[in-house]
């Protein structure tokens, strides 16, 4: 399959570098995946997190988009419960104005960190835990493309004062609340399979496009996969170096948090789980694509034609930047 390959950066937090460094690093391997020729390139966000060192994913597209050249820059995503439409409208159209034809505005429901946080990006008032998150979407929509309905109190409101530039709007889902809603209206359907694989079905795409269809959208949907993957030389390696994120994502599970283990860490640390513990790593790394570039590159046309789609973006989380710039090397050559 013809597929294009693109990427989302959580920015993690390198054990091979000061924490300092996680978003100037991030931009570096955003400039390497332009030249690499990656369709796309999209950052996370997080809040209150000692893995992921983005909650302004805003600031950071445009830092990239002022640093690459062609490949397309967005987030994935802006966790929209948390903020004004109008405001997100206006970060956004700005830069589709300020890097035309190159700007992807990615939104999600889901906090992105913890209660205590969802409470103070809230502050004075209270978090609505996702209950306006349909309304949001579709006034944001209005904003964006300068249609909102008569009967809507902002109809009036100019978000910029040329407001034809638009970014291209996604919305992001893991395991299907969000399709029908992206479908009904109109949004282009990330399907994040990277956060809960064993739940993540073609079927989420086919309700997706029966919901597009029945609105009776003119344009055309795009829809894209989102895998973890991780990418050496040789399968073993490729293995070694996807024990920190799997570990991680157990760690996660077991109401533990503790800095990014190197690879020989979490082999230590797998000796000393117990059997079911064990077994839940091994089901969590199942879920991953890893391997060589040959091996890896079979598995995503695999998951492309199992999930009728032409785009797989790829989150590669490992110890050291080094091997996660390999990693995205190695895969750009499979493809």
């Amino acid at each position: 399959m013809n597929i294009k390959l693109s990427v989302v950066d959580q920015s993690p937090v390198h054990g091979s570098h000061p924490a300092i460094d996680a978003p100037n690093l991030t931009v570096q391997l955003a400039k390497a995946c332009d030249e690499l020729g990656y369709y796309r390139y999209w950052v996370a966000e997080h809040h209150d997190s000692i893995h992921f060192a983005i909650p302004c994913p805003e600031i950071v597209v445009a830092a990239i988009a002022s640093a690459t050249k062609n490949i397309r820059v967005g987030s994935g995503g802006v966790m929209l419960t948390h903020y004004s439409p109008l405001k997100v409208a206006e970060s956004f159209k700005m830069m589709a104005t300020l890097f035309p034809d190159r700007i992807d505005l990615g939104i999600g429901r889901a906090p992105g960190g913890t209660g205590l946080t969802s409470h103070a990006l809230a502050f004075p008032h209270e978090p609505h835990h996702g209950d306006m998150y349909g309304h949001q979407a579709q006034e944001l929509k209005g904003f964006i493309e300068g249609n909102l309905p008569k009967d809507n109190p902002f109809h009036s409101i100019k978000v910029l004062p040329d407001t034809s530039p638009q970014p291209e709007l996604w919305m992001l889902g893991s395991s299907g609340g969000s399709a029908g809603l992206a479908g009904h209206l109109g949004y282009n359907i990330a399907l994040a399979r990277f956060i809960d694989p064993d739940n993540c079905r073609p079927a989420i795409f086919t309700e997706y496009m029966e919901q597009w269809k029945r609105a009776g959208h003119e344009t055309t949907p795009n829809k894209m996969l989102g895998i973890a993957c991780i990418c050496a030389s040789t399968e073993e390696e490729a293995k070694l170096r996807a024990g920190t994120a799997v570990y991680r994502k157990l760690a996660a599970q077991l109401g533990m948090r503790e800095a990014f283990l190197t690879p020989s860490e979490v082999q230590d640390r797998y000796q000393q789980l117990s059997v079911s513990q064990q077994a839940d790593y091994d089901q969590i790394l199942k879920g991953y694509t890893v391997g060589t570039p040959e091996q890896c590159a079979e598995e995503i046309n695999q998951l492309a034609k199992e999930f009728d789609c032409d785009e797989v973006t790829t989150v590669t989380v490992t110890h050291s930047f080094e091997d996660r710039l390999d990693s995205y090397q190695l895969l750009a050559q499979g493809l």
